[in-house]
């Protein structure tokens, strides 16, 4: 039986660190001599209940510290991988934070090319398409972002886009415009997180001080009509993460998440998981969540997949967005 939430379908906002299970974290740790302060994986796995988005944060970036080779993130890609291919992702855009390797002394060619090493094999391995987003952390200067930046000219092959993640209040988008126009120069796409925690005066910001083609999260946007209306005509894709955001408290609780209007509003949204293994579920289950608690048609739901992959970068290959949009059609729910 084909299962709703196994449709075909693209995931464009996943941070990779996020897809770290207590499992692999003790694997890494005993492999890496890395003693981590949690009796075990249970323990780790309770310590996964956050009151906001910076409790969330100190725990995701402590819990870094078993990631030091490359083949530590190449086992961590892959581990994301089959995962989301059993639930019914055809191709991942994939973030990841250098900043927070690189600050502890993990050199960025093994970041990059460990996670380069599994996504290279993805397609062979996982029937999985890939893409890399190297994303900045907006609570640290913009020369730190800068000079990251300019540390992955040797590896601007393995790179897609640049993003903008981490603490977003106090950060708008405009301290990164010279970073993002450098990225550009380079050939890079360009996302931010923009409109989670954050105003809606930052997506306009991140739309017209940095020039993104995606919008990460976007929640807040609903607040401004003016800017909602701009987006449904740009066709400006929102990469929405609704587990996400009941963790983090952006919103209360699941039934209350704005998805269900955003789609009414015209606008080209997207489910996606976030941090799945912090948050309680990866895309297929967020799938599954959103259309138990807002009542989402089969319909509705093969709107969000075609979206994932109108939204994707896929210009490049054009008959391969093809082909995956005629998946979408052809699943039958049956």
């Amino acid at each position: 039986m084909n299962l709703p939430e196994n449709l075909p379908k693209a995931e464009l906002h996943l941070h990779i660190e996020g897809t770290l299970e207590p499992e692999l974290a003790f694997a890494l740790a005993a492999r890496n001599g890395v003693e981590l302060p949690f009796a075990d994986t249970e323990a780790l796995r309770e310590a996964y209940r956050f009151g906001d988005l910076q409790s969330f944060l100190d725990l995701y970036y402590a819990l870094m510290a078993v990631l030091r080779t490359a083949d530590d993130f190449t086992e961590l890609a892959d581990a994301y991988l089959a995962r989301a291919a059993a639930q019914g992702v055809r191709h991942a855009e994939v973030f990841f934070d250098p900043q927070a390797h690189t600050a502890r002394g993990v050199p960025v060619g093994a970041v990059v090319e460990g996670l380069a090493r599994a996504l290279e094999r993805a397609e062979e391995r996982h029937g999985v398409t890939t893409r890399l987003i190297m994303c900045f952390l907006r609570d640290l200067p913009a020369e730190s972002a800068m000079e990251t930046l300019e540390s992955v000219r040797p590896y601007l092959r393995h790179l897609t886009a640049v993003g903008l993640d981490s603490a977003e209040v106090g950060h708008p988008p405009a301290k990164f415009r010279e970073v993002y126009e450098a990225a550009a120069a380079m050939g890079l796409r360009k996302v931010a997180h923009a409109g989670e925690e954050g105003p809606p005066s930052y997506v306009r910001e991140a739309l017209d001080v940095l020039g993104v083609e995606r919008v990460d999260h976007g929640l807040r946007a609903m607040e401004d009509p003016e800017l909602v209306e701009r987006l449904a005509r740009e066709r400006v894709p929102l990469t929405l993460c609704p587990l996400s955001n009941v963790r983090l408290r952006a919103v209360d609780v699941l039934e209350d998440h704005p998805l269900r209007a955003m789609m009414d509003a015209g606008l080209l949204v997207t489910v996606n998981s976030d941090d799945p293994a912090y948050f309680g579920g990866y895309v297929g289950e967020t799938f599954h969540a959103v259309r138990e608690a807002l009542g989402l048609t089969p319909d509705d739901l093969r709107l969000l997949a075609r979206n994932s992959f109108e939204a994707a970068f896929l210009d490049d290959d054009e008959a391969l967005r093809a082909r995956y949009l005629a998946e979408v059609d052809a699943y039958s729910f049956d």
